[in-house]
């Protein structure tokens, strides 16, 4: 299984790819961060968002993205930008047929640290070990987002996603209903519909 991670953000967007054929033993595919600037307007900064997501889905190929769950903060614009920039990326996959998982920064925590408390630093130290990397990632919203990937592979993949390369068509998920696959419930309603009206 192939896992793009997302650690999402207007101002810097994480990208961390992993594969494993054992999830025990995650394998770095590839590793960045998109960064847009600042005294750009929110449209055009999130197009560039959309260009380069897009271009790391055609070169890598993920079976299923990863997108770390947006909470509210004190800071709401700095939450408003993130979650553009989260909602954004997860339509991009759904467009392609690519399953979407979201999991909290706590279950992120635990997974790879074993603490749901852990700071970003330890994050980024149990990210550098589990992948046998000789320095640390960075920033920390990469290794942010290899700590997803990494996360899924452990404690997220379902049997809808377990096939590398298997039914991304987002139109073939819908119409047979598959579970695991990403939809919602609303989605999943749409395909028995669609699914009783050929019938």
């Amino acid at each position: 299984m192939r896992v793009l991670g997302v650690d999402p953000g207007l101002t810097r967007l994480g990208l961390g790819v992993v594969e494993s054929g054992r999830p025990t033993r995650p394998e770095l595919i590839a590793v960045g961060v998109v960064r847009t600037p600042s005294d750009e307007s929110v449209d055009v900064r999130l197009g560039r968002i959309a260009e380069s997501f897009d271009s790391w889905i055609d070169e890598h190929r993920p079976d299923v993205v990863a997108v770390e769950r947006v909470f509210a903060r004190s800071d709401v614009s700095t939450i408003i930008g993130t979650a553009q920039a989260s909602g954004l990326t997860m339509g991009l996959a759904a467009r392609r047929g690519i399953p979407v998982a979201m999991h909290t920064p706590s279950e992120v925590k635990a997974a790879v640290t074993g603490s749901g408390r852990a700071d970003k630093k330890q994050v980024t130290h149990m990210v550098t070990r589990i992948l046998r990397l000789d320095a640390p990632p960075k920033p920390a919203d990469a290794a942010d987002a290899l700590a997803l990937a990494i996360t899924h592979l452990w404690r997220g993949a379902t049997a809808g996603a377990s096939t590398p390369g298997k039914n991304k068509d987002v139109l073939s998920r819908r119409a047979a209903g598959r579970q695991g696959s990403g939809l919602t419930a609303a989605q999943e309603q749409w395909a028995r519909a669609l699914r009783a009206a050929d019938s």
